[in-house]
């Protein structure tokens, strides 16, 4: 006898439909399985047959084929042992065929009957309803997750003992349908961005606390170097807060990646504010950008929409940094396989913190002893292309004691998130309609365009440009930032004054020489 389950197969962050076709036929008693499945497919038949006959369902003695259409794409993970379960059943009688028809499938099944989570319920449920389909049956881990998508009937399953009593009678053993209503979650009082940590607990360092203010507002990427202990994570992990808070559309494209990644957290079946993202500098590359056996996004797509943060910058492999360029360029990152290719978005935010030295103390000679070649060599691990697509470097230094006793601080988060968001709307204004959102994004060709400036300011940026032998790419850079100082300031025009501050944020090259 011959049944079809509908299930599904993550490609990226999003999905497309599988039909996972099973046969039951006289013969010898056999178990195959084709259509280009992976490792962890063919293992599925094992953890089948194990769970149907762990909780009392017959399995039959027969000939049985078990096919994945379409059989030219690479099927992976577990999350077909529940459709090939119910394929089973129905085929074999056990449970009537038309009881699973127009419903999708997904779930990994233990050996005791449990149907275990399995990663991208959201992005496969999304692609179910823009297929037409009215109902998905996921495990019950997963329910939340998927129920975030509306026009769909997602219902939570904890084992196949009482699926199957389900699909028998959907009336006498009901799985009632997982329901969320979507806004009042985006809009709880517990995602307010004003629970993050805030700026006004930094003392002092204001040059920092400007950058990042520049950075938010124009997506600027930010370098900052100073000795140990001068602030520099403290700043970091409180740029989240001064970024606008995520669209509803950008929160169900983070929370899809973050399902995909299997890093959705339990208890929260969407993401609802900017994080940081903060990988160890020991982290391989596959982990930075995605990849592996099984593909999966890496630390740049978990950070889409949101702060990639490197501490201990130059401690990273040197390749793994030069692997930033294309990323930060594309803002995605295509994963390319024999048979496939997978891409993840990766439109973050770069925020990078390193010491000046191997002991953190450069330029204080009374408590640095590294020699000039030990410092070259600690510097060149960060390329001069990675360090021409950042746009702000900070150097910071140790706090006076009576910045760290004033009583103010400074401008607090929710004020510099007001001025980051008016001049984010400048922006949005300036670019409708062309391919640029953000100042950084500015090509050479339009610098001029959307730079502008009166004479005055013209000519003496083109003196600066003699004057400090400045690169072609380095000018431009310039023009950008002072472009977001301006946009900070509600000025049309770009002053001296934005030149300058903006030039004040260049590498000091007199310390980058060797590069």
């Amino acid at each position: 006898m011959y049944s079809r389950i509908i299930s599904a197969a993550l490609i990226g962050v999003g999905a497309t439909m599988v039909n996972v076709e099973v046969d039951v036929s006289s013969g010898l008693p056999s178990f195959s399985m084709v259509g280009c499945p992976g490792n962890e497919v063919r293992e599925s038949k094992e953890r089948v047959i194990s769970a149907l006959k762990n909780t009392g369902l017959s399995v039959p003695i027969a000939k049985i084929t078990v096919n994945l259409s379409p059989a030219d794409l690479h099927k992976e993970g577990t999350a077909y042992d529940l459709p090939v379960a119910i394929g089973l059943l129905t085929a074999s009688g056990a449970i009537p065929v038309s009881c699973a028809d127009g419903i999708l499938f997904i779930g990994e099944l233990g050996l005791n009957g449990e149907i275990k989570p399995v990663r991208g319920v959201l992005p496969i449920v999304s692609s179910a309803a823009k297929s037409g389909i009215k109902e998905c049956i996921v495990p019950a881990e997963n329910a939340s997750e998927g129920a975030v998508i509306p026009g769909i009937n997602v219902r939570g399953a904890s084992d196949i003992l009482t699926l199957t009593k389900y699909l028998r009678d959907k009336n006498s053993a009901p799985i009632p349908v997982q329901t969320i209503d979507i806004n009042a979650l985006f809009n709880a009082p517990e995602n307010s961005i004003d629970e993050q940590p805030d700026f006004c607990d930094v003392s002092g360092q204001e040059t920092a606390k400007r950058a990042s203010m520049i950075s938010a507002a124009g997506f600027h990427s930010m370098l900052m170097t100073g000795p140990p202990g001068v602030g520099k994570s403290l700043i970091a992990k409180r740029i989240p807060s001064i970024l606008p808070p995520l669209s509803l559309e950008e929160s169900l494209e983070v929370t899809a990646i973050h399902s995909v990644a299997g890093k959705l957290p339990k208890d929260s079946p969407l993401i609802t504010s900017r994080h940081i993202e903060a990988p160890h500098h020991s982290i391989t590359r596959a982990a930075l950008l995605g990849g592996g056996k099984t593909p999966k996004p890496g630390a740049v797509s978990l950070a889409h929409r949101s702060v990639l943060f490197l501490d201990e910058f130059t401690e990273f492999d040197r390749n793994n940094i030069d692997s930033l360029r294309q990323p930060l360029e594309d803002h995605a990152v295509n994963i390319s396989r024999a048979n496939y290719v997978v891409s993840y978005p990766s439109d973050f935010l770069l925020i990078c913190a390193m010491n000046p030295c191997p002991c953190g103390y450069y330029p204080d000679r009374n408590r640095c002893r590294c020699t000039e070649p030990v410092i070259q060599k600690y510097l060149k691990k960060i390329s001069g292309p990675i360090l021409d697509r950042i746009d702000l470097c900070v150097e910071m230094s140790r706090v006076p004691l009576k910045d760290i006793k004033a009583s103010s601080s400074g401008l607090t988060s929710s004020e510099m998130r007001d001025r980051v968001a008016a001049a984010r709307e400048i922006q949005k204004k300036r670019y409708a309609g062309t391919a640029y959102r953000f100042n950084s994004e500015i090509s050479g060709t339009d610098i001029e365009k959307y730079c502008l400036t009166d004479k005055s300011v013209k000519e003496f940026t083109e003196n600066l440009y003699d004057k400090l032998s400045l690169s072609l790419r380095s000018y431009h850079r310039i023009l950008r930032v002072a472009r977001t100082i301006a946009d900070l300031e509600g000025s049309g025009l770009i002053l001296q004054k934005h030149i300058l501050e903006a030039v004040s944020f260049r590498p000091n090259f007199d310390y980058w020489k060797g590069l």
